[in-house]
């Protein structure tokens, strides 16, 4: 079982799939920037009461990459201390994308959780189409993604060509397969955080069913309607209870977080 906290945040996989919508495929990066950190806490429940379960943190950082221009993207995740002896989790996702296309280049995955250790190193060579890893050479869609750069071109898309239950399409690879994911519009509402409260854009994300998630279109996540698009919160149904994480700081926003309605405590 890896109920993993980064992967609480992002991962979302699907069935196996060699096409990827035009949305997440060489488009401009608008939406952030070097130097942006957010913070997140991870909840969890079992009979309608959340307690404190860990904490991620994302940063992104401008740099080069054989002799490229990239953002290198850090998420790390780490459960709170007081529940490592139940399940302790360490886990770090990297990824290294364009900052013209913000397609990747190379993605890292080093997670600890329970007994579960998994360590993963892919490099992408989108000329050829291919993606090589330790077990050897993956053919991959012209447009293909890791788990963390499909986040950061997610947080691209201009929602307002959507109308609510509209699908978008992409692909990611993570474990040396490519799965065919969907981003499902749902419309613009107002969600309440631990932060605040936010005018925000509803996504439905499809989940495979696992030891963990439920199978089906069963996670949610609200991110800031602004220009920003940053994740506000994340909810799931799980195989035992649910979680939810919640965006806790941030720092160096490429623009306002105008989308704030009120803080917490209003």
């Amino acid at each position: 079982m890896k109920p993993a906290v980064i992967a609480i945040l992002l991962l979302l996989s699907t069935k196996p799939s060699q096409s990827a919508g035009d949305e997440m495929c060489g488009q401009s990066n608008t939406t952030f920037a070097h130097g942006e950190r957010l913070t997140f806490k991870v909840f969890y429940s079992v009979i309608g009461i959340y307690v404190d379960a860990g904490t991620g943190h994302v940063r992104v950082e401008k740099e080069r990459y054989n002799n490229k221009g990239v953002y290198h993207i850090v998420a790390e995740g780490f459960s709170n201390p007081s529940y490592d002896w139940i399940f302790k989790v360490r886990d770090r996702y990297e990824t290294y994308i364009d900052t013209v296309s913000l397609r990747p280049y190379k993605f890292v995955r080093n997670v600890e959780e329970g007994n579960y250790r998994k360590f993963e190193n892919l490099t992408f060579n989108h000329e050829v189409r291919t993606a090589t890893s330790e077990k050897g050479v993956i053919p991959i869609p012209a447009c293909v993604h890791d788990v963390i750069s499909a986040v950061y071109n997610a947080r691209n898309i201009n929602y307002d060509k959507y109308k609510p239950d509209d699908k978008i399409p992409f692909s990611m690879i993570i474990d040396d397969e490519v799965f065919n994911l969907s981003i499902r519009y749902m419309g613009r509402e107002a969600v309440r955080t631990r932060y605040g409260k936010f005018r925000a854009i509803r996504l439905k994300l499809t989940v495979i069913k696992g030891n963990v998630f439920e199978g089906g279109e069963k996670m949610d996540v609200w991110v800031s309607d602004d220009a920003n698009h940053i994740p506000l919160r994340v909810e799931s149904p799980i195989s035992v209870g649910s979680v939810k994480a919640d965006m806790m700081a941030y720092h160096n926003l490429r623009y306002p977080l105008s989308s704030r309605i009120s803080a917490n405590f209003d």
